[in-house]
């Protein structure tokens, strides 16, 4: 509540300077017709005459669906795009968003057309996205969004790095006048996971011409409790006969589900004109954000517990302090030797503190518990030139649009150790009488262990880029677009990309249109560099369950990890084919069917656990490291090709006294098979140990839905607007490790639909209450086998659904527009 209090009160002052009541920045946006601007340096495109496959995203959806991150919005909206929020680690704390069943990462992520920073964080033991940093779309506040714009199509050559699946790019509000505030709270079907928000936005006038638009989120969630009661022994026996505290200790200590976190986002968005056809231009955002979550249980007899600290046993929380932001100042104008040109720089700095509630058991009773882990902090800065002009050169009876730049980009990682608490050996052996006596135990902290000295320091890079883009009318129906790209990158060389488009429309309200194009994605500083351990539930050979085990990401510069086959990163490169139609076979509908394919070649993937076996533990030894632990890497692992169908369809009729409706039905299909995978060196084939192991495999091939259908009917009558969508999700398998079982420890999640439901009543031409329920019939994913389930069944409800395991969540929103 006091949250709520505090925002309405900012955000009362901010309206203090608001002059005019703003139209609806949204509803324009929602148009088929929309004019875009990602895919093209054009500014005169729309969605219907785009060569590539581009969704729309109203300002509006976000006001209505109850999704507080534009994240879950495009989740919601476009059939191809997933979200993961799963995993050991800081994997729990932040979610993903990733298209046509690529990598998060190989997703570019724009803001007003300019590249936005990627997280610090690497996802580390995630479900399908492991070893990703992408741009972290919760940090952008919701309230300052105009409308988002999704590409569908490779875009390398176009923007850069990372474009391999497709770009989004975010527009902001520009509004000179006008504003809205919005309240929102909710809870799930099971009354936990309280979340409340308050956003607002307000655009002011500049001196002649100009305007500044602001916007501020603040967003409060609280966690979600989906485990079950542990049923098993607890203490340890006493003289062979069962603790008598067994009958009185609180058994629900498995707290999987939705982390807890608090954020607070800033942006804004200005323009002034300083001269004739010139503007000067900045906008940006800020945020920090505190994000907890639970891990697995530690039981009071566990080797991983010292009794003396925690005589009931203990769960690991982590928590992870993000404090992010990013700049961009630019000027443009017009008539630079006949050119429109624009420069602009950004800087952005993401920062992220390690801290964790837990236990080095290797320190014995002295332990601290509470830990430093250490911070990731990444640096960027960006410079872009751009011109663009129309060039008459009389082949053809239309101009041709010529646009060309160039990019300089550097960027940096800093790796901070943690307290030496966090990641020490102790050499604690628990002495005669006490629980584990005379075993070896971990070394580092629980969960989580701090970042070593050895995988410290400041790692930096530079790339400078060049680009050429012309898009040509040949005849009235036909034009094609052909954009090339060099790339020198610091670290690892050159790239030279390309793409050709074209666009055919024989008939009026009919149009083909395809693309072929190549793309590349430089390996992550923090592939490139980051180490930690985490423990985490692994299968070790004999045991019929999972148990906890230390397992060690190693850099792949490292002698360990060398020892092991590593070799240093190599980029991403990609081949993207396309081809669709578009038509319009009546009035107010509109049909797209796109087909793709995106052959991806030295695809960086995160090896399977290595491990525990005698070659991983001579690596680890040699190399001064703990030998009793698992190790994985990043590697250039394998080739894969990613086949799938777009499908787009979309019908308004306005049927008078009974309302306007509008039907939306999209749907993808999507399939993944590996072409190559690399083999181990010949130590770890002797051992039978694989670098892309059958976990790998299917986290890619069955890991995401194959099949995704969104159907939605939208209705507006008198002051009322209500939405029904429902979202079918095709079966997921979660795979497991040869060692771990292989095929008979399969585990499903069953296809799904999911119903979403929100009704909007326009109190006043200002004020609006909204009512809605985001998988309204309370949905969960199946519950995973005992076998699979760990010690303490930390694990219950399978964590590769599509749609989470927190069930339903119903909100309100109270919003009002000045």
């Amino acid at each position: 509540m006091k949250l709520l209090v505090t925002t309405v009160s900012m955000l009362a002052l901010m309206s203090v300077e608001s002059v005019a009541h703003a139209e609806d920045a949204g509803s324009s946006s929602a148009s088929v017709e929309a004019v875009i601007v990602t895919g093209t340096r054009s500014t005169s495109r729309t969605v219907t005459s785009s060569m590539a496959p581009i969704d729309v995203l109203p300002a509006t959806e976000l006001l209505k669906s109850g999704k507080q991150s534009p994240r879950d919005l495009i989740a919601t909206l476009v059939p191809s795009a997933t979200t993961s929020s799963s995993g050991a680690g800081a994997s729990f704390a932040v979610k993903t968003v990733s298209l046509r069943g690529l990598d998060a990462d190989q997703t570019l992520v724009l803001i007003n057309g300019k590249r936005r920073h990627n997280t610090a964080i690497l996802f580390v033991n995630g479900t399908t996205q492991n070893g990703q940093s992408p741009p972290d779309l919760d940090l952008i506040p919701s309230s300052g969004i105009d409308h988002i714009e999704v590409l569908r199509d490779g875009a390398s050559a176009q923007y850069g790095s990372d474009a391999l699946a497709g770009v989004i790019n975010i527009i902001l509000k520009k509004q000179p006048e006008g504003g809205s505030v919005s309240l929102l709270g909710g809870k799930t079907f099971d009354g936990d996971g309280l979340t409340e928000q308050g956003s607002g936005n307000i655009g002011l006038g500049w001196g002649h011409g100009g305007a500044l638009n602001l916007s501020l989120d603040l967003r409060s969630s609280d966690f979600t409790n989906r485990g079950q009661p542990y049923t098993g022994v607890f203490f340890p026996l006493v003289n062979g006969a069962p603790d008598p505290r067994e009958k009185t200790v609180d058994r629900n200590i498995n707290h999987p589900g939705q982390p807890a976190s608090q954020l607070y986002a800033f942006g804004f968005d200005a323009y002034h004109p300083v001269g004739d056809g010139a503007e000067a231009y900045a906008f940006g955002t800020a945020t920090s954000r505190d994000t907890r979550a639970w891990l697995t249980p530690r039981l009071p007899g566990n080797i991983s517990n010292i009794v003396q600290v925690y005589p009931l046993g203990y769960s690991p929380q982590l928590r992870l302090l993000d404090h992010d932001f990013q700049e961009t100042i630019g000027f443009k104008g017009r008539e630079l030797f006949g050119f429109d040109y624009d420069l602009s720089t950004s800087y952005s700095q993401d920062n992220v503190d390690y801290r964790e509630n837990s236990l080095n058991v290797s320190m014995g009773p002295a332990s601290p518990t509470r830990f430093y882990l250490g911070t990731l902090r990444t640096d960027e800065s960006t410079t872009n030139f751009d011109l663009t002009r129309s060039i008459g050169w009389g082949l053809f009876a239309k101009p041709l649009f010529l646009a060309a730049g160039a990019e300089y980009r550097w960027d940096s990682l800093t790796i901070v150790a943690g307290d030496p608490a966090s990641y020490i050996d102790g050499k604690y052996v628990a002495p005669a009488g006490q629980p584990n006596a005379g075993s070896i135990t971990q070394a580092g902290a629980q969960g989580v262990s701090g970042f070593p000295p050895f995988s410290a320091g400041r790692f930096t890079r530079n790339n400078v880029s060049l680009y050429v883009n012309g898009e040509q009318p040949i005849i009235d129906s036909w034009e094609m677009s052909l954009a090339g790209r060099y790339e020198h990158y610091s670290d690892f060389g050159d790239a030279v990309t390309y793409k050709v488009s074209t666009r055919y429309e024989p008939i009026h309200g009919f149009a083909l249109r395809g693309t072929v194009s190549s793309g590349f994605r430089a390996p992550s500083l923090q592939q490139e560099h980051y180490a930690s351990a985490s423990t985490i539930g692994v299968k070790l050979p004999g045991d019929a369950t999972t148990s906890l085990y230390p397992v060690q990401l190693l850099p792949p510069d490292t002698a360990a990890a060398q020892a092991l086959g590593a070799t240093p990163l190599r980029p991403e490169k990609s081949t993207n084919y396309s081809v669709g139609f578009v038509m319009q076979p009546m009035s107010r509908m509109n049909v797209t069917v796109d087909l793709y394919q995106i052959d991806i070649t030295d695809r960086i993937l995160q090896t399977g656990s290595l491990g525990p076996a005698v070659a991983v533990s001579n690596a680890l030894r040699s190399a001064g490291l703990n030998p009793q632990q698992a190790v994985f890497y990043y590697t250039n692992g394998a080739d894969t090709r990613t086949t799938g169908l777009d499908f787009v369809a979309d019908y308004a009729r306005d049927f008078g006294a009974a309302g306007l409706f509008r039907w939306t039905f999209s749907a993808n299909f999507n399939n993944t098979k590996f072409l190559r995978i690399e083999q181990p060196p010949a130590a770890l084939a002797a051992a039978g140990l694989v670098l892309i192991d059958r976990v790998r495999v299917g986290d890619f091939t069955v890991g995401n839905p194959r099949e995704k259908f969104i159907f939605s009917t939208n209705w507006q009558i008198w002051r009322l607007d209500s939405t029904l969508r429902l979202t079918g999700y095709g079966g997921v398998t979660q795979t497991a490790s040869v060692a771990a079982g292989g095929p008979a420890f399969d585990e499903q999640v069953s296809p799904a639909m999911i119903v979403d439901l929100d009704s909007t009543l326009k109190i006043t031409d200002r004020l609006s209450l909204t009512l809605g329920a985001n998988n309204l019939l309370n949905k969960y994913p199946n519950v995973v086998m005992p076998a699979n389930r760990g010690a303490t069944s930390f694990t219950y409800s399978n964590q590769y659904s599509p749609y989470g395991i927190s069930g339903g969540f119903y909100y309100t929103r109270l919003s009002y527009k000045f």
